[in-house]
């Protein structure tokens, strides 16, 4: 399970520390790819085919299912830690999420999600947390 805020710098290559919190849940191999809310994703390997095995069963004949299926797998990329914990984030995927220096990696219980710091500030306002308490109440979530 992934959980935590964890601040780092993405160097001028594009590479970026992965925190050894993250390190052993993530495996030897994993995926990286586009997220929701202009992140990126990183999911383990167990879970990307659990996400990849839903997309298999999108009707091709709806264009939003393609549209959806394009999103996320275009541009994933298979990722492998370097010997100092990091990870080399291509250049298309960090001109997606605004990634330049400053970065937040958050843990999404099956997921890890990179944030530029400002898109970080941005979405995490949680002036409305009632409202959303409310509405995860009616799909079954009891706090």
């Amino acid at each position: 399970m992934f959980m935590g805020e964890y601040n780092h710098t993405i160097d001028t290559k594009g590479r970026l520390i992965i925190p050894a919190r993250f390190r052993e849940a993530l495996g030897e191999e994993f995926v990286l790819t586009k997220g929701l809310d202009g992140c990126l994703s990183i999911y383990p390997m167990d879970e990307w085919q659990s996400f990849e095995e839903k997309l298999k069963a999108l009707p091709l004949t709806d264009k939003n299912a393609r549209k959806f299926l394009r999103f996320f797998v275009a541009g994933a990329t298979s990722c492998e830690l370097d010997k100092q914990g990091r990870i080399l984030i291509p250049g298309n995927l960090r001109e997606f999420a605004g990634l330049e220096k400053d970065v937040v990696l958050t843990g999404n219980i099956t997921r890890i999600e990179i944030w530029s710091k400002d898109k970080w500030i941005e979405n995490s306002s949680y002036d409305d947390m009632d409202d959303v308490a409310s509405a995860m109440q009616d799909i079954g979530i009891i706090i």
